[in-house]
């Protein structure tokens, strides 16, 4: 049984109906992932003995929460109390009991879903391509051969591949939406500061944001009402009443003001990847939707403001690492000094280096000004942009990626190409903005292609609204890849 083949409504109803048990459903997650997972690699790590205890026990009392026996997979930057946490880097290989949940592990647990086990990632949430993991390659489950995206590559193909209903990822540039787009999911990077962010391993604090990856838009907004919401332990929570955002999903579009900005079909964005959005965007207008174009004329600055502000950030966050309050020690030196080096360098790999090493330049004394600040102040112009738009439009709609998934190893030497893979992506960060990809093509070789939908500060409703009506006017979430002898 693949776990693609259902929703959690569907789910729901099976449990509901007796027709199956909390027990069979996260058995047969596991089944999938015995027949499927030693291709896509999605998984660093199972916790089969408590997800099996602790779907007896569901079995056992009242089916009563939206997430009942749902089996989830969480990426491995997001801490669980009993559960190794390693950011799939080398330094944290010894952190095998944080001792406490993240507060979206609690939500999910009061919801009375499964979690299987932790997802693979870029190291440190370092990365496009899953590529940079200190542990092992995740496949693209649609050709084993091409990157499922990153850094949240290991939720996107897990739940691809049907090895679990749905996931959590996060998204610093992108992180969310670009490897859904990869995988032909669905993956929302929620507004900063609806979902609570304390016990996520920072990268960037004032970028990253946890969000779901789904198989459809209705059973993203399901798992997001779960983990929306004010949480005192995170300093950046907005304390706001969250709305039901299922309630939304009416599929009617009429009227509905869309924004396509020029910027958005620029040079480097794919020929099949501009004609998949266009087409999609014919389908809007069969809706009845508005669409116009529109101008955001500083998000080509995006990008180098982008990893000027993650970059140092990284530095001050991934400081704590050093083999004495986090991480592991070498064991090659007895000084105390040259073991705070070596530790280092041993523990993370080439990209983290390479990030920490540029925000440490850009937040040093003599470079501050000329790069941190300035890039703030790009920052600003890059909100207001968006700021001008919302003013007129309700939500804006464009590629979620340049390209479609790109070969294992083909970007690998070619950093600067791979970096403006997330040009698409950043800009939403950067403003704290929603956004959702969703399915709306395929390339000629069969890769899925991505639809981005952002939308105003908070405004979810509308965003998940938009993307729904254009799922469910098309066809392109009914379709899996082939992986395990699953039919497309």
């Amino acid at each position: 049984m693949s776990l693609h083949e259902y929703s959690i409504k569907q789910l729901t109803n099976m449990l509901n109906n007796k027709e199956i048990s909390a027990h069979e459903l996260v058995e047969k997650s596991f089944n999938r992932i015995a027949e499927v997972d030693a291709d896509v690699q999605a998984f660093l790590r199972l916790d089969k003995e408590n997800a099996l205890k602790r779907a007896k026990e569901l079995d056992n009392g009242a089916n009563d929460t939206s997430l009942f026996a749902i089996p989830s997979g969480i990426k491995d930057n997001i801490v669980t109390k009993g559960l190794k946490t390693t950011c799939a880097s080398k330094m944290l290989s010894n952190f095998n009991d944080p001792l406490y949940n993240a507060t979206v592990i609690d939500k999910l647990s009061a919801a009375q879903s499964v979690m299987v086990g932790k997802l693979n990632m870029d190291e440190f949430a370092m990365g496009s391509s899953t590529e940079n993991s200190g542990y092992q390659l995740t496949r693209n489950p649609w050709n084993l051969n091409y990157v499922p995206g990153g850094s949240s590559g290991g939720s996107a193909a897990a739940v691809a591949a049907g090895e679990v209903v749905f996931s959590l990822g996060t998204d610093t540039g992108g992180s969310i939406r670009q490897p859904a787009a990869f995988c032909g999911v669905v993956g929302l990077k929620p507004t900063y500061g609806l979902v609570s962010r304390h016990g996520l391993v920072a990268f960037a604090s004032s970028l990253d944001q946890i969000g779901p990856i789904t198989q459809t838009v209705e059973d993203n907004a399901k798992v997001l009402e779960v983990i929306a919401g004010y949480d005192e332990m995170d300093a950046m929570s907005k304390n706001i009443d969250t709305p039901t955002y299922t309630d939304a999903l009416t599929g009617d579009v009429k009227g509905l003001k869309v924004a396509v900005p020029k910027e958005f079909f620029s040079e480097g964005v794919d020929a099949e990847v501009k004609k998949a959005v266009q087409a999609a965007l014919k389908v809007y207008e069969s809706l009845g939707a508005e669409i116009e174009e529109v101008s955001l004329p500083h998000i080509s600055y995006a990008d180098a403001v982008y990893y000027l502000i993650a970059s140092a950030e990284a530095s001050a966050n991934l400081a704590r690492f050093d083999g004495v309050r986090y991480g592991v020690r070498t064991q090659s030196t007895d000084d105390m000094i040259e073991m705070y080096k070596l530790s280092r360098s041993e523990g993370f790999g080439e990209e983290v280096k390479r990030r920490i090493m540029i925000g440490t330049f850009a937040l040093s004394a003599e470079f501050h000004d000329d790069y941190f600040e300035k890039a703030q102040k790009v920052r600003t112009l890059i909100k207001n942009d968006f700021a001008r738009v919302f003013e007129k439009y309700d939500v804006i709609v464009g590629p979620t990626t340049p390209t479609p998934a790109f070969k294992i190893g083909e970007k690998v030497d070619d950093l600067l190409t791979l970096y403006m893979r997330d040009t698409l992506t950043v800009p939403v960060n950067l403003a704290g903005l929603p956004g959702i990809s969703v399915p709306c093509g395929y390339s000629a070789q069969g890769l899925p292609i991505g639809l981005q939908v952002i939308g105003k500060h908070f405004d979810e409703r509308t965003v998940y609204r938009a993307a729904h009506a254009f799922e469910q006017a098309t066809a392109y979430h009914k379709q899996h890849p082939a992986v395990g002898g699953a039919d497309k």
